[in-house]
């Protein structure tokens, strides 16, 4: 009879040593999962529902409060400024008007507005205004003048999933929720991936649109750049519907780059209602300081062509 290998002797003690509780202890991991009912849907059902309520909002008016605050990890530290009320005017496919108030007295703080491709920006407490392509950054810019139009306009109203140009994808994950007796809670969602052709061929993750599992909303919509870059984070919530139309009545932007969060709380909303080209036409007002983004600044009270 063969003797026992050491190897074979050690793998026996080893094997053991559990029964005795000497090396290993185990503990209870305690995991809180939301108990709310869930809903459920087919990717199918949720990409029909982004498509159609695109299709449905074509305008909007609304009366709105606005919160912003400035910073970050990057800065340091966060500024929160003073609540002021706005009025935002939208028209498909790409007309953009915000009109910030100050508070009490009510003159305007700022009046910006967009076709898409080219803002104006208005800042009447520093006699400014600001003429440039959306993608522009104006060196050393504040924080308000560092906000663009379209940044806004494609937050506010999801847009659809363009079948040339894009595929969506569906995800099952978890987010975390606060419960009804305040706790932080796992929820399952829904997350459709929108998956977009590159300019310069191949293809990048454009959207993720996430679905909250107990009413089938979008809830949250995070955008990315072709780098794979977070470009906008924007959050929906306290849905109400406005003639047979679901519309979020708090929307939260968050700009990860530029360190920026916008909070727009609709205080009054017209879905639809027909707004002509003169409302979103912003004129130069005589004397401002005029700043061409990209080009070097202006004399006040020069008026480049197309600006009166």
């Amino acid at each position: 009879m063969r003797g026992t290998s050491p190897l074979r002797a050690v793998l026996i003690i080893v094997l053991a040593l559990p029964l005795t509780g000497c090396l290993f202890r185990s503990h209870k991991v305690q995991q809180q999962y939301s108990t709310a009912p869930l809903k459920t849907a087919s990717q199918e059902e949720l990409i029909n529902y982004i498509n159609s309520q695109a299709a449905k909002v074509r305008s909007l008016q609304a009366t709105v409060d606005i919160d912003t605050s400035v910073g970050g990890v990057k800065k340091g530290k966060i500024t929160d400024y003073q609540q002021i009320r706005g009025y935002l005017l939208l028209r498909k496919p790409a007309m953009l008007r915000l009109i910030g108030l100050m508070p009490i007295v009510r003159n305007r703080a700022f009046d910006m507005v967009s076709d898409g491709q080219e803002f104006k920006l208005w800042i009447p407490p520093k006699n400014r205004f600001i003429v440039g392509k959306n993608n522009v950054e104006l060196p050393n810019a504040t924080p308000l003048e560092k906000i663009r139009p379209q940044q806004i306009y494609y937050a506010l109203v999801i847009r659809e999933i363009d079948p040339q140009n894009e595929m969506a994808v569906l995800e099952k994950d978890y987010e975390t929720v606060t419960d009804a007796k305040g706790h932080k809670v796992e929820q399952p969602d829904y997350q459709i991936d929108v998956i977009r052709k590159r300019e310069r061929g191949g293809w990048y993750l454009s959207r993720k649109i996430i679905f909250s599992r107990t009413d089938l909303l979008p809830h949250h919509q995070l955008e990315y750049n072709e780098d794979g870059d977070l470009v906008t984070d924007t959050r929906y919530d306290d849905y109400k519907n406005y003639n047979e139309i679901n519309f979020p009545s708090q929307i939260e932007i968050w700009r990860p780059q530029e360190e920026y969060d916008i909070t727009l709380t609709i205080v009054k909303l017209e879905v639809n209602p027909p707004l002509t080209d003169d409302k979103f036409v912003l004129a130069q007002p005589p004397g401002a300081e005029v700043l061409h983004l990209g080009q070097p600044p202006q004399q006040s009270g020069s008026a480049p062509q197309g600006t009166r």
